[in-house]
């Protein structure tokens, strides 16, 4: 998969300072049934909390804004069901839990993926080096299985444009090693709402062979009327290593959401009125949407010898989608009000790292590397007769799909001076076959290909042992979805005209570690021409257009405290500014100007949160977050925006043992002051249904034993 500026493993360290190696693990992600291309290992990013002194080291030696976090699914006060539970209050990153498994998690880094209304844009996703976001561009976050996790990490800013399309950020989750001797662990969680979680986990074998299995259940009534879900999840990883050269690691990842129920946006009167409403079409067409998908992954790491190593990927899997929207799609030129999607997809990758001294006795490492990625799904829309599945109205065979290559260096140009640089080149393809022609729907069957050369540059400049200052600067781009697009204006068929987003992004930051806290401060500004905006929603389907330019910048900022006093206490602070706006007028398809200057729906210009932890006694752990929020604007005309907030949640678990087994029961409660507010929205939705709620005072408590 593609590279990432990951300083884990090879590569000495320069003398006399510990220093971010050169690696660029690079995820090699393959294609199970087409013919494809190599596709490499996407780079693991380096650890961001302190889990061991190398760690912290590496990440404060990158040359980029990134976090990690680590995942403890034993102590985690929480049911671990969605990303945003590890997430919150990550400077430049907005992920927002829309109480809507209908239409997955919001995410958003330094304002890339504001728009979308549903699944992840502008964002690239990934699960143990296998993307979660699919050629096109379109990712999904809810199929990473957080009980097995060992961490999230996120890369923000230019470095991340190395990743290809898409990669206005990127997440990247990964699961834990298979414990070495086995063990066995259990959960239930129970919370407002009916929520109700269970999950058991079993690690088995030793390092040579070794292996672990995780199954969760989790099922609720939902906040909001009409918002009810079920859903089960198996990840599992067997590792296996014949030498110390050799590591192979299969991954098997099923996922099951049978109903999943829309209760769509409000408008801002009904939200004041009664925030767990739905829309009465909700209700009339029984808005739904039920998944299923499968993946299996195999990866090879091959150390050929003290200077060069080998990764290769292949995965596949298939995702079947069923979704009952809002009206009935019953015109003879319609596409339908029910969508059924059956998708097959697969990856193939290689990548050659290289290691090697300079005369003057520092490490220089490379890596070049190959990706390829495809997927093919039959695209049918039929009548939503009531919440009823009618007539057929669409069938189509859509196809997408990527060849990259790409190559890195990592330089420790002196005991002071780090210099990363890396180049990408890519080429997607989305084809639409149509399969449905009629005397008043003419076949709308072609093509789009879209290339793009990415460079990036990174240098770190080392003013003390404690003191890093670092810029990049990069090139990227954004191509349309399928789904994107699907529609035009002015006929039933496909946007092929729709160009794709390309942006320039630069960045400037300082990483400081104090006695008593660790500091990290960036700049950033990102412009981007074409950039992909609804331009018109037209019986219930968008329609999407390119805008000349879009300028984000802005400035980030985290405190991290470390644990200290009888108590530990450890505060944490993330701030984050950021201005992003229309930088050129332009028209929306219905003629509505949109001014210079205008703010970027689903932004908001300033967000803070605040977190305190403590350990007052032997296994207890208590902590407070504070989320805060400015307005955010709804549509691209600031016609509506949902108010600023300020949101504040309390946790506690307790550690213990009992007939052998180790405890750990918590409880936490959040949105403590009941507030009433929209936690997320619908960008541009032209019913003016813009806003989603957020729950109001909800506890949650859960008991997990672990028997070793």
């Amino acid at each position: 998969m593609p590279s990432t500026f990951s300083t884990s493993s090879a590569g000495a360290h320069p003398p006399g300072r510990t220093c971010a190696k050169a690696v660029f693990p690079l995820l090699a992600s393959a294609l199970c049934v087409l013919p494809a291309a190599a596709q490499t290992r996407e780079g693991e990013l380096p650890a961001v909390e302190v889990q061991s002194s190398a760690a912290a080291q590496r990440r404060f030696d990158s040359a980029a804004s990134q976090t990690s976090v680590a995942v403890d699914a034993f102590r985690t006060a929480g049911p671990l069901v969605n990303l945003s539970e590890l997430l919150v209050g990550q400077p430049g990153l907005v992920v927002q839990e829309r109480q809507n498994y209908a239409q997955d998690l919001q995410i958003a880094v330094r304002g890339f993926g504001s728009r979308a209304t549903f699944g992840v844009r502008g964002v690239r996703i990934l699960v143990d080096g296998i993307p979660a976001t699919a050629p096109d561009g379109q990712g999904q976050a809810s199929t990473a299985q957080l009980a097995s996790a060992a961490r999230v990490d996120v890369l923000r800013g230019p470095l991340a444009q190395l990743y290809g399309n898409s990669a206005g950020g990127v997440v990247q989750v990964f699961t834990r090693e298979p414990k070495p001797g086995g063990g066995a662990s259990a959960s239930v969680a129970a919370g407002a709402y009916g929520l109700r979680t269970a999950g058991a986990s079993f690690d088995f074998g030793d390092r040579t062979l070794g292996g672990l299995l995780d199954i969760s259940h989790m099922k609720s009534d939902g906040w909001r009327d009409h918002s009810a879900t079920e859903r089960t999840h198996l990840n599992g990883k067997l590792v296996a290593r014949p030498s110390g050269d050799t590591t192979i690691t299969a991954l098997v990842n099923l996922f099951d959401q049978p109903r999943a129920q829309d209760p769509l946006g409000l408008t801002a009167a009904q939200l004041r009125a009664n925030p767990r409403q739905v829309a009465a079409v909700a209700n009339t067409f029984d808005t739904r949407k039920s998944v299923g998908q499968n993946q299996l992954g195999l990866v090879l790491e091959q150390r050929l010898g003290p200077q060069d190593r080998l990764e290769a990927r292949v995965y596949g899997g298939t995702r079947d989608v069923t979704q009952y929207l809002s009206f009935s799609g019953a015109a003879l030129n319609s596409a339908g009000g029910v969508v059924d999607l059956q998708r097959r997809y697969g990856g193939v990758g290689v990548s050659w790292t290289h290691s090697l001294r300079t005369a003057s006795g520092l490490p220089l490492s490379w890596t070049v590397g190959a990706t390829a990625d495809r997927q093919r799904e039959q695209r049918q829309g039929f009548v939503n007769d009531n919440g009823t599945q009618g007539a057929l109205r669409r069938d189509e065979i859509d196809r997408a799909g990527n060849n990259d290559v790409f190559a890195q260096i990592d330089w420790q140009a002196s005991t002071d001076w780090r210099v990363v640089a890396g180049l990408r080149n890519s080429r997607v393809r989305l084809a639409v076959d149509d399969r449905y022609v009629t005397a008043v729907n003419p076949n709308d069957s072609g093509s789009r290909e879209y290339r793009q050369t990415s460079p990036v540059l990174g240098v770190v400049w080392s003013v003390a042992d404690r003191l890093n200052l670092y810029a990049n600067a990069g090139q990227g781009f954004e191509t349309p979805t399928l789904a994107e697009m699907a529609y035009s204006v002015n006929n039933t068929g496909p946007n092929f005209g729709l160009g794709a987003a390309r942006s320039r992004q630069f960045e400037v930051g300082a990483k400081w570690q104090a006695d008593l806290f660790n500091l990290e401060a960036a700049v950033f500004e990102a412009r981007s021409r074409n950039e992909i905006v609804p331009a018109a929603t037209v019986n219930g389907r968008t329609v999407y257009q390119n805008a000349d330019s879009v300028l984000r910048r802005g400035a980030e900022l985290a405190v991290t405290g470390k644990p200290a006093g009888a108590m530990r206490w450890a505060p944490r602070l993330a701030y984050t500014h950021l201005d992003a706006s229309f930088d050129s007028a332009y028209a929306t398809a219905g003629g509505a100007p949109v001014a210079r200057g205008n703010q970027l729906p689903g932004t908001a210009r300033n967000t803070a949160a605040l977190g305190l932890d403590a350990m007052p006694a032997a296994g207890w752990r208590i902590g407070a977050d504070l989320t805060l929020s400015a307005k955010a604007f709804a549509d691209d005309l600031n016609s509506q925006s949902a108010a600023g907030y300020g949101v504040l949640a309390l946790r506690a678990g307790k550690e213990f043992k009992a007939g052998g087994v180790s405890w750990y029961a918590w409880g936490r409660v959040d949105n403590v002051f009941d507030r009433m507010y929209a936690g997320s929205l619908i960008v541009n939705d032209g019913n003016s249904r813009f806003y989603e709620s957020a729950p109001g005072r909800r506890l949650t408590v859960g008991l997990r034993g672990q028997f070793d």
